[in-house]
């Protein structure tokens, strides 16, 4: 594991207060097979926290996206979310916060008809807009989460 460096400095209200922040993190940088190539990181591991790029739902047997839409899209963005976590020591009742990109904010319905299902704790989430996902995805979800 890599080591890091974190300084920390801001004034916070006060004028002159100053918080310095000295910690050393294990940080793991972790690639998954077929994405050597990717100029970023499936997960990074700071301590017991991992933090998922954005996924999308894209089938690696069939190299394309689910077809059907939204719902398919969403179904295989978090079972591609599941699997990571899994390989990595988290699951998906450890996930704590969400953000979710969507092509088309009027999906968000049928968007959250999924994802709820996969999530035996609500984690925190936000949801946005996007234009121009990765390969015309309908949605990217990328999480954070604690690992056991």
């Amino acid at each position: 594991m890599k080591r890091i460096l974190i300084l920390v400095c801001g004034g916070f209200l006060l004028s002159g207060c100053e918080v310095k922040v000295d910690h050393k993190a294990d940080v793991d940088w972790i690639s998954e097979p077929g994405m050597e190539d990717m100029p970023f990181s499936a997960a990074v591991r700071v301590d017991n926290l991992l933090f998922l790029s954005g996924a999308i739902g894209y089938d690696a047997e069939a190299q394309a996206l689910v077809e059907g839409g939204i719902q398919p899209e969403t179904r295989k963005t978090l079972e591609n979310i599941a699997a990571t976590l899994e390989a990595n020591g988290s699951s998906m009742d450890r996930v704590v916060k969400c953000t979710v990109f969507l092509a088309d904010m009027s999906e968000w319905g049928a968007m959250n008809e999924v994802y709820v299902t996969f999530f035996p704790n609500k984690p925190a989430r936000s949801a946005l807009g996007a234009n121009g996902l990765a390969l015309n995805a309908r949605t990217e979800i990328e999480c954070i989460a604690v690992v056991d």
